[in-house]
C-alpha cells in the first residue's frame, strides 16, 4: 500500500486524496453492472417466473426462445434492420465527416449541428414525427421504413466518431499523394481510408448496436411480420412476465460484448 503514502509535490494529488473518487467510480460500476449480474442467472432458471437466485438451473427459456417462431422472426427483423442501418449510415457519416473536415466556411458547424440534432431531440418526438410521415407514405410496418428511421437515429453517433477521426488526420499525407500524381479519390482510398479504418469499424458497430437496441422508434413504425426483437420484448413485459426475456437479454449482452471485443481486435491489425 505504499502507493497511498507516496510523497507528492505541491502540484500533485496523492492516491489517498483521490480515494473518494476511486470509491465513487467503483460504486457507479457496480450500479451499472448489477442489472446484468441479476439478469444472466435468471435466464438459466427452471422456474415459470423470474427468480433470483434460481432454485433450479435449466436451459428451458433458451430452448423456448429458439423454438418460438415469433421470437426468431423478430430477431431476424432486428438483425436485417441493424445491417441495413449500417449500410445506410456508415457511408453517409463518412461522406459528411469528410466534407465537413475540408469545408472552409463557418456554416459547416451549423451543418454539423443539424446532422447530430437527432441525438439532442427526445426520441419520442422523432418517433411521432416519423410515424405521421410514414402514414402518409404508407411505410409503417415496412422493413425499408424501419431502416431509414433507425438510420436517422444512428447517424449522429457515427458522424461524431468519424468527424473526430478526420480532425486528427494529417492532411499532409493526402497532399503528398496528390503531388505524386494521385487523384483526390485515389488519395482518399489509398491514404486516408486505411488510416481511419478503425474509426469506420467503430462507427459501423455503434450504428448496428444503436439500431439493434432501439425500442421507442420501433414501437411506432414496426409491427406484424416486421416487428423487431425489442418491440416484442416490450410487449411481453407489458402483457406478461415471461422468463424468455431474460434469456434474450443475456444473448443480446453476449452479442454486444462480442462485437465490442472484435472491434478492439480490429484496432490492432
Amino acid at each position: 500500500m505504499t502507493w497511498l503514502t507516496e510523497v507528492a509535490s505541491e502540484t500533485q494529488i496523492t492516491h489517498r486524496q483521490r480515494l473518494w473518487l476511486y470509491v465513487l467510480a467503483v460504486c457507479v460500476m457496480v450500479f451499472l453492472v448489477l442489472p446484468t449480474v441479476i439478469v444472466v442467472p435468471m435466464s438459466f432458471s427452471a422456474s415459470q417466473y423470474l427468480e433470483f437466485p434460481p432454485s433450479e438451473w435449466s436451459l428451458r427459456w433458451y430452448l423456448s426462445y429458439l423454438s418460438s417462431s415469433s421470437w426468431t422472426g423478430a430477431t431476424q427483423t432486428s438483425i436485417l434492420t441493424a445491417l441495413g442501418t449500417v449500410v445506410v449510415t456508415t457511408p453517409l457519416a463518412l461522406a459528411a465527416a469528410c466534407g465537413l473536415s475540408r469545408a472552409k466556411h463557418g456554416i459547416n458547424r451549423v451543418i454539423f449541428l443539424v446532422l447530430i440534432s437527432p441525438m439532442m431531440i427526445p426520441v419520442i418526438l422523432i418517433a411521432i414525427g416519423v410515424f405521421y410521415a410514414y402514414v402518409q407514405l404508407k411505410m409503417v410496418n415496412t422493413l425499408p421504413g424501419l431502416i431509414l428511421a433507425h438510420s436517422v437515429h444512428a447517424l449522429p453517433v457515427a458522424l461524431i466518431v468519424l468527424a473526430a477521426a478526420f480532425k486528427n488526420e494529417d492532411r499532409a499525407l493526402e497532399m503528398a499523394a496528390r503531388n505524386l500524381g494521385a487523384s483526390r479519390l485515389q488519395a482518399f482510398f489509398s491514404v486516408i481510408l486505411p488510416r481511419i479504418k478503425f474509426s469506420i469499424v467503430t462507427a459501423a458497430l455503434l450504428s448496428f448496436l444503436s439500431s439493434f437496441d432501439e425500442v421507442i422508434i420501433s414501437l411506432f413504425v414496426s409491427g406484424g411480420q416486421n416487428a423487431t426483437l425489442t418491440r416484442e420484448m416490450f410487449n411481453a413485459l407489458r402483457d406478461q412476465i415471461d422468463p424468455t426475456i431474460a434469456a434474450i437479454s443475456t444473448l443480446m449482452i453476449l452479442v454486444s460484448s462480442t462485437l465490442l471485443i472484435l472491434s478492439q481486435f480490429s484496432r490492432n491489425k
